[in-house]
């Protein structure tokens, strides 16, 4: 098993890409801390699902974006688990709008969930990682990080400054043994994709090469590949999975 034995801390994981990321993690042997803003029936539902992988498995509720809170919280991972190998900054919302239209409060709320919690999060581990002499961190990022978006600009400006934040973290941390990357989804089949108008998916699906949507698991298969020992040389970059939608 590529991850036997390590422990990853995962935020945004009670759905979505990050579970998948959490069950690809733990069906390769990894112990799973992940966190939600509030931990309800479903997030408790993933907790039992990831440990009937015959993994550990703890979920904590948690505001990413609230500095003193991602302290506390990894503290108290750290103290459950012994420690930190891997961080997935997946925690991520939108709030999209025009430049015009968009109100601070949209702004804030974007930037502060999607780029400050990846902060708070690897300010709080790298200690940990520093001491470990080693670690994995991985920000998720998105392709719109990379070629922006219209109607998304604080959400575009977010997972631009995600891709940043690795590309910095990999040149600080990389003589303690720490890698940073990142990874930028494409159209991938979610709940949040789901809600969008049919023909707003239509006009997406004719700018993917490879005519479909990503999966969940599309991004998950990427992500073991970053926290795990295959990718040992690998620090600073930024992989797309988009179905060549950018190439």
């Amino acid at each position: 098993m590529l991850l036997q034995g390590k422990t990853a801390l995962i935020t945004g994981a009670a759905r979505g890409i990050g579970k998948a990321i959490a069950l690809k993690f733990a069906s390769e042997g990894a112990n799973i801390a992940f966190t939600d803003l509030v931990i309800d029936e479903s997030g408790e539902a993933t907790r039992q699902e990831i440990e009937a992988l015959g993994v550990t498995c703890k979920a904590y509720a948690s505001n990413a974006a609230d500095f003193q809170q991602t302290e506390e919280v990894v503290q108290q991972v750290k103290a459950d688990f012994g420690t930190i190998d891997i961080l997935v900054n997946n925690a991520g919302i939108t709030k999209d709008g025009l430049m015009l239209r968009m109100t601070e409060a949209q702004w804030d709320a974007v930037i502060g969930v999607n780029l400050k919690s990846a902060f708070n999060f690897i300010h709080a581990v790298v200690p940990i990682m520093m001491r470990q002499r080693g670690g994995s961190i991985i920000n998720m990022a998105s392709v719109v990080g990379v070629h922006g978006n219209a109607g998304q600009s604080n959400y575009s400006a977010s997972k631009a400054g995600m891709i940043a934040l690795a590309k910095s973290i990999a040149q600080e941390m990389g003589p303690k043994g720490i890698r940073a990357n990142a990874i930028a989804p494409g159209f991938i089949e979610t709940a949040m994709t789901a809600a969008l108008p049919e023909d707003v998916r239509k006009d997406w699906m004719t700018k993917i090469p490879l005519r479909r949507g990503g999966k969940p698991e599309d991004v998950a298969d990427v992500a073991l590949f970053l926290a795990s020992d295959l990718s040992s040389y690998v620090t600073g970059q930024v992989i797309q999975i988009d179905g060549g939608m950018n190439t």
